[in-house]
């Protein structure tokens, strides 16, 4: 038998055209498309960032003018004296974000699994909040729960409101001014932001996993707690933080539907720069409240175990 030798490569001519570099224009078109992006955070992000930093270390007053003293101790006068507001900030913002979860996950399940034709109708509901104003959709709230409502009596009927006072969230007969009113307009506010991440999440499960499970005579139970929680885990995180992170920071709701009892460190820090007029200490609560939500969500999603986030 006998054996052909392998074909040797053609040899380039003296007149063959030399092989194109790619142009350098071409290779930074990727950085050009990044260009806008970058300068908008630069100018509205790190630039407002730094001079937010600048301001905490000052000391001076409105009429005298403020200077950089880099008087760090405004960091430690500002969390002793304001750290009520920032526990209150927490608890009322976890709480929320738990009713929101608890409410937004079976909505989000029955968009992605149950709905069918009307998934589009739903979707549309989910997010038709957005199209009034904040402020007049936390504005209703005090119809909805005020003295003497429909909602309040029901409650009353129900001897609720007995409960809510014993556990201190509502104070005798009434809700409004109370830290149920307030966590009831963040739960209402960022409800939708945690429906979406959640059914984003669900839509992308493969049904033959659901047939799988079926297949192997596991119960409807079985099968959530199996495949459907765990593969909807990154839509969970990012709900949760979602909701979480502007509602530790918000101010609205609490000065709307609570009291000087219910106040949250985003009314502090309103307070201080749009009345006491003492930039070094808000900038300095800001930076406190930026530092430790921070840190939680960087706990949080190290121990969520989940990296894909929708």
């Amino acid at each position: 038998m006998t054996t052909t030798p392998s074909e040797a490569p053609p040899t380039k001519g003296a007149g063959d055209p030399a092989p194109r570099k790619p142009r350098a224009r071409g290779r930074l078109v990727p950085y050009w498309l990044l260009l806008p992006g970058l300068l908008w955070l630069v100018v509205f992000f790190a630039l407002p960032l730094v001079y937010q930093a600048s301001t905490s270390v000052q000391t001076g007053s409105l009429e005298e003018g403020f200077k950089v003293t880099w008087h760090f101790a405004t960091y430690w006068d500002a969390l002793t004296d304001y750290w009520p507001q920032f526990l209150r900030s927490v608890l009322y913002a976890g709480a929320a974000t738990v009713l929101c979860l608890l409410l937004g996950y079976p909505l989000a399940y029955l968009i992605a699994f149950r709905a069918g034709r009307w998934r589009g109708i739903i979707l549309v509901l989910v997010i038709a909040p957005f199209f009034t104003s904040f402020l007049i959709r936390t504005l209703a709230w005090k119809t909805i729960l005020a003295d003497g409502g429909p909602v309040v009596g029901a409650l009353n009927s129900l001897h609720v409101l007995d409960v809510t006072s014993w556990l201190g969230v509502t104070a005798g007969d009434r809700v409004l001014a109370t830290p149920l009113a307030v966590i009831c307009g963040l739960t209402y506010n960022f409800l939708p932001f945690m429906i979406l991440p959640l059914y984003t999440s669900l839509e992308r499960i493969d049904g033959r996993l659901h047939e799988a499970a079926g297949d192997l005579y596991a119960k409807p139970s079985t099968t959530f707690r199996k495949v459907t929680l765990p593969l909807s885990m990154p839509g969970v995180v990012s709900g949760t933080l979602l909701t979480f992170i502007p509602a530790a920071g918000d101010y609205v709701n609490a000065d709307l539907l609570g009291s000087t009892d219910t106040r949250m460190v985003g009314n502090v820090i309103q307070t201080q720069f749009l009345r006491v007029l003492d930039y070094p200490t808000a900038a300095a609560l800001s930076f406190i409240l930026m530092a430790a939500i921070l840190f939680m969500v960087t706990f949080y999603i190290r121990k969520s175990g989940t990296e894909d986030l929708v």
